[in-house]
């Protein structure tokens, strides 16, 4: 990037002959920013992305080199005549918009539509909202990295190629409003792979005997440890637990027992020569007869130290995973709590409105030198120089993390979380903390530990049989006084001092049986995770992601697991078959790195783009020709007609997958089916049908449970049922208002009633989806009558309803 020359005094030489215009994306980033500058700037905010490619048109002209079609985007036209104006009367122009690619295609963006001379305009990165980085940025700014800019617009064009051309087809094929994604749809895919990989996973049986021995000999302290866990299941023989292990005590208090008893666990793992399987009840039994009246003694004592280092600061993805999984919160809520904590929060009079963080968008882990002291200087002063390493702690990234950035870390480590926490919000003050603690832990020493491994052995009528079992007593916490690794300290077993040869005595004996399990599914958190080791999407769009495939309905989320939808996993299907290239994981992530390669390596971004376009289309065309519609499609089931006795088949229709028969539209019996196919029994109510007479029975849809004839699909009356299941009563009729609809201009608002009270809405619902509050019912009325509603225009209605500000007051 080009830059300025550096001016020690800045804010005196740009005011000179008129003042200077800042631009950033949003109010807050602007309020922030105003107070670090001096009288001879203007603050003003673009409101993020203010021209796009054209909402309802394709806007790529594929004939002539991918040449894009730029509009403003709507609700924006007052804030660029605002801007407009405001560049006509200043200085020179300084775009402070984010540094990522958006911000940077924003920046460049509002210099196209500007219209100023290029000699005005400069490009000012700061990667957080401190005094010192404002200045520092001001005095060096550059120019906008087209670069970067073209590898924003490739991504664009190619995502915009992607929808506009696969989505028609979904929608014709599958069901009317489906999306396609270049990222959206391999995401999609990565849990529908799952989906079926559970669906299909055949559990193994296997059996463990574990034991628990004491140094103390003869103190019989069987009855005592079975008294302690007798929550547990009683056993099939000789104390097995067959299924599972079981439920008692938690880890902490069994460890907590085991130490005063001078006792411990510890696993088999060898008999003779050969390491110890068992996979049914016979194979268990015979080994435990064997084990459960044998003389144990210690055969060898390992004694070791480890250590473990601190991980590296937060980037994007880990700080998602680790808010996901430590404080349940979404990556979308974590994204926007990151943003308010970056662009600055108002601490009061004292303190002021400040950036409590670096800017949030990041695949780098390195850490400015400053940076770097300031946290080693606060670990000595206030944890002492044991905990500060010698050298300060370096971590490596990976290949295509931009180095330009920072990890995400705080602004000020002095500010520590406590100082804030009444000065925030309760999940400000949360994610803050969370930020705050792993940056300290990353520079600081390692966690010692003293590690005991015991060989445990007894001679048998099957052979010599070892147990074997570890204990961690840790010597120095280092990091962990700040960072919880994860498993609590209780968690760790202490093994009482033993010797080679000592006799120990069991406490305890027995087999459990167990079974493997299926994959575990993706949380939120674990398909960042899978994500980011694939390649697939880069750290600032898998908030969107993961929230686009669930707003889409291809992914449930239920009790924070992610759950393939049958609608997921029939578009999967399609697009698998018609598009492989597209869904295939390696050619995403060699899309991913192409189009880095456009900022980094200077590549020209339409050949990236025809290298993705001629087979792409190719694609197009032999899916348009042969791709058969969904519910034309069936797939054998185990189940026959119960009224003509023919077999029922599987199809896909808007409420998922059902059961039908295969002689349809002869007989149009359907049924409901759960995840694996198996039919729903449904409960019959004690009610009746109002309109046939036949019973009404339990069903359970898209909004949750109802009541539906079981002459259904003859008769296809619903009845809403409430919570306990009882008949809800019927909604009021909306009553009207007499007020004309902005949008359509053709209906009318009616009052409506919802789960947060009345609100007003076009009467054309669904075709018109107008939603206007209900506090705004007499002013409307008013201005009905003075002949001002309904306005022209959505900007002017908006205004009217005090939903934006007039342009003047967007800074």
């Amino acid at each position: 990037m080009a830059k300025r020359k550096a001016n020690p005094d800045s804010s005196t030489s740009l005011t000179a002959g008129g003042k200077s215009l800042v631009i950033v994306e949003s109010p807050a980033k602007s309020r922030t920013i105003n107070k670090y500058l001096g009288p001879g700037f203007e603050v003003k905010a673009s409101m993020g992305h203010i021209r796009d490619l054209p909402a309802k048109e394709f806007g790529v002209d594929l004939e002539k080199d991918f040449e894009p079609t730029y509009t403003i985007m709507q609700g924006k036209s007052k804030v660029v005549t605002g801007l407009k104006a405001a560049a006509k009367n200043c200085k020179d122009i300084y775009l402070a918009t984010d540094m990522d690619r958006e911000g940077e295609a924003i920046a460049w963006h509002l210099a196209h539509i500007l219209g100023v001379s290029p000699d005005k305009v400069y490009r000012v990165i700061f990667n957080a909202i401190t005094k010192t980085a404002i200045q520092q940025a001001f005095a060096n700014p550059g120019r906008i990295n087209t670069d970067k800019v073209m590898a924003q617009q490739a991504r664009r064009i190619l995502d915009r190629i992607v929808g506009y051309q696969i989505s028609p087809l979904l929608w014709k094929k599958v069901a009317r409003g489906l999306s396609a994604g270049r990222v959206q749809s391999v995401a999609v895919k990565i849990v529908v792979t799952r989906e079926r990989e559970i669906r299909g996973f055949k559990p193994e049986e296997y059996w463990l005997i574990p034991a628990v021995f004491t140094t103390e000999l003869g103190s019989n302290y069987g009855q005592q440890w079975q008294d302690f866990i007798s929550k547990s299941e009683k056993p099939d023989f000789a104390n097995a637990t067959p299924g599972r292990p079981e439920q008692g005590p938690t880890v902490d208090k069994q460890n907590k027992w085991l130490a005063e008893h001078n006792a411990f666990k510890a696993e088999i793992y060898k008999i003779g020569d050969e390491k110890y399987k068992a996979s049914d009840d016979q194979q268990a039994k015979r080994i435990y007869e064997a084990v459960r009246d044998a003389k144990f003694k210690v055969e060898q004592v390992e004694k070791k130290e480890s250590s473990s280092r601190p991980g590296p600061p937060f980037i994007t993805s880990t700080l998602q995973q680790a808010a996901s999984n430590r404080m349940g919160f979404s990556t979308k809520r974590t994204m926007s709590i990151a943003q308010q904590l970056y662009e600055g929060v108002d601490l009061g009079e004292e303190m002021g409105r400040l950036g409590l963080i670096t800017y949030m968008r990041t695949d780098s882990t390195y850490i400015s030198p400053e940076a770097i002291n300031e946290a080693r200087n606060f670990i000595r002063k206030r944890l002492g120089d044991a905990y500060v390493p010698e050298k300060a702690n370096m971590f490596a990234d990976k290949k295509n993390a931009q180095q330009a950035h920072e990890a995400i870390r705080p602004t000020d480590v002095d500010l520590m979380p406590e100082d804030v926490r009444t000065l925030v919000s309760e999940e400000q003050y949360k994610l803050y903390d969370l930020i705050w603690r792993r940056f300290i832990a990353c520079q600081m020493s390692a966690a010692k530990w003293n590690v005991t491994n015991l060989d445990i052995a007894a001679d048998t009528s099957i052979g010599k049989c070892l147990y074997k079992t570890t204990g961690r007593a840790i010597v120095f916490d280092g990091f962990t006084k700040v960072w919880s690794p994860g498993a609590s300290a209780g968690a760790e077993q202490q093994l009482p001092l033993v010797k080679a040869g000592q006799e120990l005595d069991a406490v305890d004996i027995k087999a459990e049986q167990h079974f493997t399990k299926p994959p575990a599914r993706y949380t939120e958190a674990s398909l960042v995770k899978a994500l980011e080791k694939e390649g697939i999407g880069r750290p600032s769009t898998y908030a969107s992601i993961i929230s686009t495939i669930q707003d889409r309905e291809y992914v449930e989320q239920r009790e924070k697991k992610l759950y393939a939808s049958d609608l997921g996993e029939v578009v999967t299907d399609k697009l698998e078959e018609y598009f492989p290239k597209v869904m295939d994981l390696a050619f995403t992530r060699y899309m991913e790195e192409q189009l880095d390669k456009i900022e980094e390596q200077h590549l020209d971004w339409v050949s990236v783009l025809n290298e993705f376009y001629g087979p792409f289309k190719k694609s197009i065309e032999t899916a348009t020709a042969e791709m058969k519609h969904a519910k034309a499609e069936t797939t054998p089931s185990e189940y026959e007609c119960p009224k003509c006795g023919k077999p029922l088949v599987y199809r896909f229709g808007k409420k998922g997958k059902f059961l039908s028969c295969s002689d349809y539209p002869e007989c149009k019996f359907a049924w409901q089916c759960d995840k694996e196919g198996k039919m729903v029994e449904q409960k019959v109510s004690e009610h009746k049908c109002p309109n046939c007479g036949k019973p009404l029975v339990h069903k359970n849809g898209r909004f949750g449970p109802f009541l539906g004839c079981s002459g259904y699909p003859d008769c296809k009356t619903i009845v809403k049922v409430d919570k306990e299941g009882n008949i809800a009563p019927p909604k009021p009729p909306a009553e009207p208002t007499g007020l004309k609809c902005y949008k359509c201009r053709e209906g009318e608002l009616v009052i409506r009633q919802s789960k947060k009270g009345p609100f007003m809405g076009c009467n054309r619902f669904p075709r018109c989806r107008t939603i206007v509050s209900i506090k705004q019912k007499e002013n409307l009325l008013k201005l009905q009558s003075e002949g001002k509603w309904p306005p022209k225009t959505a900007d002017a209605a908006d205004e009217l309803l005090g939903r934006k500000k007039p342009a003047k007051a967007e800074a």
